[in-house]
């Protein structure tokens, strides 16, 4: 079996992604510079995959046991990435920290192998400029947790050759997940420049008294999510008229009008946040473990709708 290597500090994005490749067949490597973090992490990922296979949520068409063989800690970078076809990397977002393990890997791979990060907001320009390998990096953003929601952005390096993108979005397909093509850098890549569109009208309507806290919540959760969930929001635009032109035509000059009196980017701080804050915990107390319960609370419903999507979803 070819080798995916999540080169990483083996944290909850690290652990998914390694159940996340053995799930499609694929034999991983851990790496961490702390091997008492290779060692919890493959506790962790022992007992998450048992308890997933309990519960007929594991992802694939092997066996827990199976998949739990293919995995395996190395404390040495040079043996961990040896004979891999992908490199994943996730340590924490600090530019710094991932170029320093990128120029690193850059001196030890040959030509034929995918160096992936995992990075949320830093651009692959400032990522991998000046890399011999250049050609051969890419990003691979997961959705937290990526177990349970499966979309991946695939964002390349001004100078990734389109057989980098083709080789990682066939392999994100193999493992089950959903890649997506960023064809082109820009901050915050698609989905946080569309969660924060979201949440900087939502403060605003907060801050403005216009709504609560609570229920500006319940707008999304029992209203928009509930269809975003499966078509998103210009196939919405599409089945919402007799069609896209339809939609325009109908409803451009209103979006227009609304649109229009957005305010400026909020400053997220001040009486608002105390506010939000104060009705947010009456529903969950933000201590260690009223959040991990709703955590749990969240995950537990995300695998349930995932296991809808695949039952129901066209292909």
């Amino acid at each position: 079996c070819l080798a995916s290597v999540p080169c990483s500090i083996v944290g909850l994005i690290g652990r998914s992604w390694a159940m996340l490749f053995a799930s499609g067949g694929f034999k991983v490597k851990l790496y961490d510079i702390e091997q008492q973090q290779i060692t919890n992490a493959l506790e962790n990922i022992r007992k998450e995959m048992k308890l997933m296979e309990q519960s007929g949520a594991l992802k694939g068409s092997l066996s827990a046991q199976q998949q739990l063989a293919l995995i395996s800690g190395c404390g040495n970078l040079a043996e961990a990435v040896e004979g891999a076809m992908h490199i994943q990397e996730c340590v924490p977002e600090n530019l710094e920290l991932k170029k320093k393990i990128f120029t690193h890997l850059d001196s030890i791979v040959d030509d034929s192998v995918i160096l992936s990060s995992s990075t949320s907001c830093l651009l692959p320009s400032k990522l991998f400029g000046g890399l011999t390998h250049v050609k051969q990096c890419i990003v691979a953003h997961p959705v937290n947790p990526p177990y349970y929601v499966p979309l991946v952005e695939l964002v390349p390096h001004p100078e990734t050759a389109p057989t980098t993108m083709d080789r990682t979005h066939a392999l994100m397909r193999k493992i089950g997940q959903s890649p997506v093509r960023v064809l082109k850098e820009i901050d915050g890549f698609v989905l946080n420049r569309l969660q924060y569109a979201i949440i900087s009208e939502a403060w605003r309507l907060v801050e403005e008294g216009i709504v609560s806290p609570n229920d500006l919540d319940l707008v999304m959760s029992d209203g928009l999510g509930m269809r975003y969930a499966f078509i998103g929001p210009l196939e919405t635009m599409h089945l919402n008229a007799e069609g896209m032109v339809s939609y325009c035509d109908r409803y451009s000059e209103g979006m227009k009008h609304v649109l229009n009196s957005f305010g400026s980017v909020p400053e997220f701080s001040g009486a608002t946040v105390e506010k939000v804050n104060q009705d947010i915990c009456m529903k969950v107390p933000d201590d260690p473990v009223h959040l991990a319960a709703r955590r749990q609370w969240r995950d537990d419903c995300l695998m349930r709708l995932a296991k809808l999507k695949r039952q129901v979803q066209p292909q």
